[in-house]
């Protein structure tokens, strides 16, 4: 599945009223440790059709990275129902992305 690029104007219609689990990446562009885990989350989007992954540049979104307390990028989000399940700040291993699911 795509990944999918996320606004204060889509988020509550991606995230929050998403019938799947989705997993929110939070990161800039100057972020040396976003561009290393970058990768790691587009294959996830691509071999797990389940989940839905969004991407939130905390630079253009910054209520959005407040709204849920990102104090540090990366930062990864999992949310079921509206709520935040799981989470993880820094460059994860992508096995670890995946047992967050």
């Amino acid at each position: 599945m795509a990944v999918v690029t996320v606004t204060a104007g889509n988020f509550d219609q991606e995230v929050l009223q998403s019938t799947e689990t989705v997993l929110v990446d939070f990161w800039a562009s100057w972020c040396g440790p976003c561009k290393m885990l970058s990768p790691m989350v587009d294959q996830v989007a691509e071999e797990r059709p389940d989940i839905k992954v969004c991407k939130i540049n905390v630079d253009d979104e910054p209520e959005l990275a407040g709204r849920f307390g990102v104090m540090s990028i990366p930062a990864l989000k999992v949310f079921k129902g509206g709520e935040v399940v799981n989470e993880s700040v820094g460059v994860q291993p992508k096995a670890k992305i995946l047992a967050m699911l």
